[in-house]
């Protein structure tokens, strides 16, 4: 039976007099791909937040590896996501000054790795990922789907036991989503790393290993044949 990383049980979040979230509950094991769907407004995201330890919930547990995030402080909160989570966005938030090498090495950095060997690992993920020769280019001088995949590089770089990716699509053509979430679960499920995406589109959650509906607030795991 695989690993469970992650864990919400009963997960509430309000916003004011708005819930975002009234009572989500989800498992994610090691090494699958788990889509959260549903429509706007109905939570997806923040349940990726609380998931991340980036939104603390009003109620309810979410656990990483058995332990309780509402009770890390924020430092450690904060180093988890430098090391054992990844982020890919919608708009891919790559930093416009640097070069694509320097983005995908970025969070080695933060993490105090030296800058030769944080290079030599960004330059070997963006290989893996057939980006090496993107490599010196800035974002503004690379088209909008290999932008998005020097983000799925950035996200994967510090081998992380899972990646968030929210709307990693959302701002790509039909051919060039494809290729990024092709790109983002093959590579995922070859290191054992799990993957939450939050998407509206059937496509892009096809994917997944599992699909959960959240709406209004809750979440239904749907049975979906492969």
């Amino acid at each position: 039976m695989s690993t469970v990383l992650l864990e919400a049980a009963g997960v509430r979040k309000a916003y004011g007099p708005t819930d975002a979230l009234t009572a989500a509950s989800l498992r994610v094991c090691a090494g699958e791909v788990v889509a959260l769907m549903g429509p706007s407004g109905a939570g997806k995201s923040t349940l990726l937040h609380c998931l991340a330890g980036i939104v603390r919930p009003d109620d309810g547990t979410v656990r990483y590896q058995g332990e309780d995030l509402a009770v890390l402080t924020d430092r450690a909160r904060s180093a988890l996501r430098r090391t054992d989570f990844g982020f890919v966005f919608q708009f891919g938030q790559l930093v416009p000054e640097l070069t694509c090498l320097e983005n995908v090495a970025l969070p080695l950095r933060l993490n105090g790795e030296r800058g030769r060997a944080s290079a030599k690992r960004a330059r070997e993920m963006l290989a893996e990922l057939g980006l090496a020769d993107i490599a010196g280019r800035r974002p503004g001088e690379v088209s909008g789907g290999q932008g998005q995949r020097v983000a799925v590089a950035r996200a994967l770089v510090t081998s992380p036991r899972v990646v968030f990716a929210d709307e990693p699509t959302g701002a790509l053509d039909s051919l060039n989503g494809e290729q990024v979430m092709q790109l983002l679960t093959t590579v995922a499920r070859e290191r054992g790393t799990a993957v939450v995406l939050v998407t509206h589109e059937p496509r892009v959650a096809a994917y997944s290993d599992r699909e959960v509906v959240v709406r209004d607030g809750r979440t239904r795991e749907l049975e979906v044949i492969r």
